[in-house]
């Protein structure tokens, strides 16, 4: 991967090119993101600058050996950690990392802006919630106590540290805190609020921004996956929520709790939540008459725009807050029809 084809965030790769440049290379850095905004994509340029035997004009060739290896992610000394569980996809008892490496690069290389649903699609274990266990931290312990292969930079890329138990965070404290020389550690988070304070307060924070619609757009053909089916669905769940919240009919948004609450999996659940939250966001910035940047379709900017003029004023900010809640709660395995009754009975009152 290499700067040059990234989508968006053009200040975070010149910030970057200007650390490697400058020798100010942060042995910890905590990348974090909206879900699918590229912070994958600027790690692995950025590892790949750092080791290329010959960058110019603020990019790496892409035709040295290293930068050959980085390109399909097989580079000896940069490992990749990310959430997992047992799955059909291992025969492994305890499933690390390695266990699903192929479909993890094989899922990178198509489309470095994938997001966690994608992942645990890519690796089997769609019913299932990822965790970073302790035996990640001992393979990386063990891998960085090595030599490296190559003449430059060893670096571990973490997939959502959020996900790492207290257990494993303290394994691998002190090798974070005071790693061996040129190694770095690149954390990539889509909840910073949620990554162990042990961790987070030892890391450069780099936020990566969201992407403007056509980046979004841009990166969506990137995906390998066709969502249209998934997006349809929760996009009527969601127009019939908000139509029963608007209409008054407790009872209908209670059956829509219900529906959401039958999502075959909490991962569904999970982004069925980011999803309506992404669509009340949409629903406040009509409401703050800023409809240029809510991202709305032409075919589904009447519904946007008749919920803008429905809803309180407040309805959007409760509401968020409320969804986010949701999420947290889902992690820590709540009962979801508990979850969404009450979500549905907040948002009731909010409206």
């Amino acid at each position: 991967m290499r700067f040059s084809d990234i989508i968006g965030n053009a200040d975070v790769a010149k910030t970057l090119v200007s650390m490697a440049d400058s020798g100010r290379v942060a042995h910890a850095m905590l990348m974090y993101e909206n879900e699918g905004c590229g912070a994958l994509a600027l790690a692995l340029a950025y590892v790949q600058y750092l080791n290329c035997s010959n960058p110019h004009d603020g990019d790496s060739c892409g035709e040295c050996p290293s930068c050959r290896q980085m390109a399909k992610l097989i580079h000896p000394d940069v490992h990749y950690v990310f959430p997992v569980n047992k799955g059909p996809k291992t025969s492994d008892d305890k499933p690390t990392s390695e266990s699903y490496m192929k479909y993890w690069r094989e899922l990178a290389i198509a489309n470095p802006y994938f997001v966690e649903a994608d992942l645990q699609r890519a690796i089997g274990i769609e019913s299932k919630n990822g965790l970073i266990a302790v035996a990640e931290a001992r393979n990386i312990i063990s891998k960085l106590s090595l030599t490296a292969v190559a003449d430059g930079y060893k670096a571990v890329i973490f997939y959502l540290p959020e996900k790492m138990n207290q257990e494993t965070a303290n394994r691998l404290l002190k090798m974070v805190e005071e790693p061996p020389v040129q190694t770095l550690f690149i954390f990539i988070t889509h909840a910073p609020e949620k990554v162990l304070q042990t961790i987070f307060s030892r890391c450069q924070s780099i936020r990566v921004l969201p992407l403007t619609k056509e980046e979004a757009e841009q990166v969506k053909a990137l995906n390998p996956f066709d969502d249209s089916e998934e997006y349809n669905v929760f996009m009527d769940m969601f127009s019939d929520l908000m139509n029963a919240l608007v209409s008054r009919d407790l009872m209908g948004a209670l059956e829509c709790g219900e529906s959401m609450a039958a999502l075959e999996s909490r991962e569904k659940q999970k982004a069925f939540c980011t999803f309506a939250g992404e669509c009340i966001r949409k629903i406040f910035m009509f409401q703050q008459n800023l409809p240029q940047i809510a991202g709305v379709s032409e075919q589904e900017q009447e519904f946007y725009v008749n919920m803008a003029g429905r809803c309180g004023r407040k309805f959007c900010s409760r509401s968020m807050a409320d969804v986010e809640k949701v999420v947290a709660m889902i992690d820590r395995n709540v009962s979801s029809k508990i979850l969404f009754t009450d979500l549905v009975n907040r948002m009731f009152l909010n409206i």
